[in-house]
């Protein structure tokens, strides 16, 4: 059985935003710009609960999908974090 390598995928991923040209700030830009996703994703689903409350606009769906959208967005925001804050923590229980 021979299995060629350079058929396989290569498991490295850029990081990188797309247009991003330098290296500086690129987490801090990354984890900026999670946070602000979370955050209108969740005042997406307040505006459209208070739209269908207040003034009636829209529908139980819309407002039951933005909610669920937001949920997610933030609970991936959070397993992101936990993951990031537990490496971190293994990095610096490394001996020097």
């Amino acid at each position: 059985m021979n299995i060629s390598l350079s058929n396989l995928a290569s498991p490295v991923v850029n990081l990188t935003p797309a247009g991003s040209s330098s290296r500086t700030g690129g987490f801090a830009e990354a984890i900026g710009s999670a946070i602000g996703n979370v955050e209108n994703a969740q005042s997406q689903a307040q505006s459209a609960a208070s739209d269908l409350l207040l003034h009636g606009n829209g529908d139980v769906h819309t407002v039951a999908l933005a909610a669920q959208s937001a949920e997610l967005s933030l609970e991936l925001f959070q397993q992101v974090r936990n993951k990031f804050v537990a490496a971190y923590q293994e990095i610096m229980k490394m001996p020097m």
